[in-house]
C-alpha cells in the first residue's frame, strides 16, 4: 500500500461525503522548510508528535506568522494569558518540559477546536461523516483582523468558522466528548452509535463528562450546551469510528495524554476528584503500552508510585 504522502502526490485528495464527492491536488511536500514564508501555519499534528517538531517548526517562522494550534484535548497554551486559576503553568501531559511553549512564542498562537467526524479509507482517500465547523479564537481573547481574515478564507471554502473570543470555552466543550468517547471506543472498539445503544455505558460516560465540566468550571470555563446535549450529540453522528479507535486499529499511538490525561492533571492541581476519568485513562494507557510493544516502540518509564 502507498504511503499517504507519494499517494496525494500521485492522485490528490478524493473526499466522500454526503455534501458531496470531490478531489484536489494540493502540494504536498515532507520538508518542514516550506513553512519558512508562510503567513499562516496550520497544525494539524496529534499533540505528542509537537515536543519534537515544534522547536524546529519555530526556528522557520517568521514574526508576522499566525500558528493555528488544531490539537485534540488541552493545549500546551492553554494557560499563557490566562488570568484564572494556574495562570503561567505548563501541564507536562501536554508539553513535557515545557519544550513546546519555550519554541513557538505565545503571541503567534490562534486557538482552534475542529468540528469534523472522518475517517481514512486509504492513503490520500477520506470518507468526511459529519462536520465543517472550525472555530478560531485569539488566547488572549481579543477580537483580532487576523481571525477575521482567516475565519473569512474558511467561509469562502464553504467551511463554518466562527471566530469565539473565549475560545476555552469551545476547547472543554469539545474535550467533553473526546474525554469521554476516544477511551471508551479504543477500550471496546465500538462506534459512537453503539456506545449509547447500552445504559451502563451512557452512565460512564456521563459521569467522566461531569467530572471534566467540573475541571473547567474550577478553571472559570462555560460548557456552551448541557452535558446530555453533548452525550447524545455524539451518539447521533452514528456508526463513526474515533479517531482513537482509527489509531488503535492502525497500529499507531493513541493521543491520550493531552485528553485524560490533562484533565486528570488539571484536577490533581485544582483539587477536583475525577475516578472515573482516571479509571478510563489507567486502562488506556494500559492498552497504548501493549500496542507500543506489539509495534517495537520503547516502552514508556514506569512510575511505581503513581
Amino acid at each position: 500500500m502507498k504511503q499517504p504522502l507519494s499517494a496525494i502526490r500521485d492522485h490528490g485528495i478524493r473526499v466522500f461525503s454526503s455534501r458531496g464527492d470531490f478531489s484536489a491536488t494540493p502540494a504536498a511536500t515532507d520538508s518542514i522548510e516550506v513553512v519558512a514564508d508562510a503567513d499562516v501555519v496550520f497544525l494539524g499534528l496529534k499533540a505528542y508528535s509537537l515536543p519534537e517538531l515544534a522547536p524546529r517548526i519555530a526556528d522557520l517562522l517568521q514574526p508576522r506568522t499566525a500558528v493555528i494550534a488544531a490539537q485534540n484535548g488541552i493545549p500546551w497554551w492553554y494557560f499563557q494569558h490566562h488570568e484564572g486559576p494556574l495562570a503561567g503553568r505548563v501541564l507536562a501531559s501536554v508539553d513535557p518540559c515545557g519544550v513546546v511553549s519555550a519554541a513557538i512564542n505565545a503571541d503567534s498562537v490562534i486557538g482552534c477546536v475542529v468540528y469534523a467526524s472522518t475517517e481514512i479509507v486509504a492513503p490520500g482517500v477520506i470518507k468526511h461523516i459529519e462536520g465543517t465547523r472550525f472555530t478560531l479564537g485569539e488566547p488572549d481573547g481579543t477580537a483580532s483582523e487576523r481571525c477575521e481574515v482567516i475565519s473569512n478564507a474558511f467561509v469562502a471554502a464553504g467551511l463554518k468558522c466562527p471566530v469565539n473570543q473565549r475560545i476555552r470555552d469551545e476547547i472543554w466543550l469539545k474535550l467533553l466528548g473526546n474525554a469521554a468517547f476516544n477511551p471508551t471506543t479504543a477500550l471496546t472498539g465500538a462506534t459512537l452509535a453503539q456506545l449509547g445503544q447500552l445504559p451502563e455505558m451512557v452512565t460512564l460516560l456521563r459521569a467522566v463528562m461531569e467530572e471534566c465540566a467540573a475541571v473547567a468550571g474550577a478553571l472559570g470555563a462555560k460548557i456552551p450546551v448541557s452535558l446530555e446535549r453533548r452525550l447524545h450529540a455524539g451518539f447521533e453522528v452514528g456508526d463513526h469510528k474515533t479517531s482513537m479507535l482509527q489509531d488503535l486499529e492502525a497500529g499507531k499511538p493513541l493521543e491520550i495524554d493531552c485528553i485524560t490525561g490533562a484533565v486528570i492533571e488539571i484536577a490533581d492541581q485544582l483539587g477536583v476528584p475525577v475516578p472515573h476519568t482516571r479509571t478510563i485513562h489507567a486502562c488506556t494507557k494500559l492498552l497504548d503500552t501493549h500496542t507500543a510493544s506489539q509495534r517495537g516502540d520503547p516502552l514508556p518509564a514506569v512510575n511505581p508510585t503513581a
